[in-house]
């Protein structure tokens, strides 16, 4: 029960990341700035962690002749964390989490069918299909429902294409994640996995970064303190990947993604009730519909 707990835990850090690291952009500038703030961090942290798990031995003399994938989870990583800073804004907490969730469920199915970046063939059953048909039936009751935070001047075009981003980036989270997996395979460490990572991440941002012509600046909005707590967003993103991490060999993929799943969702319509949007019983009836189509995906 314990090692559940701390995965609920664990999938809380993932919306207070977001918000976290909308709140660092209020004070960079751009979106591109703020997470490449939150990967150095994050990478730094991950640093530390894999030094102290693996000895200094990171398994990268492994790598030599694997395919060129093996190093895109990075780049994937950046994409969504990116867009979550930029969906935020738009769609509020409970939807920025939502919405990614589903695209990395249906992806998932996808990578687990074909089995995509040497993943383990996992066939599409009936079950699983209709635990894909229930997470998106939860999702569409959750962004079709009236009282959604989302901003009013949006059109009706432009709030759905904001949704089908979060869909895609989604999707990019769940093809990061089979990559990484295999590179910890190749590593010996998931936890270098996680370090390489982010580090491709941090440099494919500096590079974006410099194209965009940002110098570093750190700005006060309205003339209000900045607070401590908004360098910490790549702190959570290294525990988050750590602690999943440690969670799958006590829990299995299966329990922990339950786990972390319901977590993110809590902590979303918690956020949402904090920033004083209206948390509606159909959004929580829809979230209870996700995590039950992702239990039938995952344990049945």
């Amino acid at each position: 029960m314990l090692w559940i707990l701390l995965g609920i835990f664990a999938g809380l850090v993932l919306p207070v990341q977001t918000l976290v690291n909308t709140r660092l952009r209020l004070s960079t500038g751009t979106p591109f700035s703020s997470s490449l703030i939150s990967f150095a961090v994050g990478t730094v942290t991950l640093l530390v962690i894999a030094t102290a798990v693996t000895g200094g031995d990171f398994g990268l003399s492994r790598t030599g002749g694997q395919p060129l994938w093996i190093w895109f989870g990075g780049l994937l990583g950046v994409v969504a964390l990116t867009g979550n800073i930029l969906l935020f804004p738009h769609l509020g907490a409970v939807q920025t989490v939502v919405l990614p969730i589903a695209g990395q469920i249906i992806m998932g199915l996808v990578i687990d069918h074909l089995g995509l970046f040497d993943s383990p063939i996992s066939p599409l059953t009936v079950v699983r299909m209709l635990g894909a048909l229930i997470v998106l039936g939860g999702v569409i009751a959750i962004v079709a429902g009236p009282g959604a935070p989302t901003k009013r001047e949006h059109s009706a075009t432009a709030l759905w294409m904001w949704r089908l981003a979060g869909f895609v980036f989604g999707c990019f989270t769940a093809s990061q994640s089979a990559i990484n997996g295999h590179l910890g395979q190749i590593t010996g460490s998931p936890v270098s996995a996680a370090l390489v990572s982010f580090s491709v991440g941090v440099s494919a941002l500096a590079i974006v970064n410099i194209v965009l012509r940002w110098r570093p600046r750190i700005e006060r909005p309205e003339g209000k303190n900045n607070p401590w707590w908004m360098w910490v967003g790549g702190v959570l993103g290294a525990l988050f990947v750590f602690g999943n991490a440690a969670l799958v060999p006590q829990l299995g993929t299966g329990l922990t993604v339950v786990a972390t799943l319901l977590g993110s969702m809590l902590g979303s319509v918690l956020i949402d009730r904090l920033r004083g949007a209206r948390v509606t019983l159909r959004q929580v009836a829809g979230i209870a519909v996700i995590l039950a189509g992702v239990i039938l995906i995952r344990l049945v």
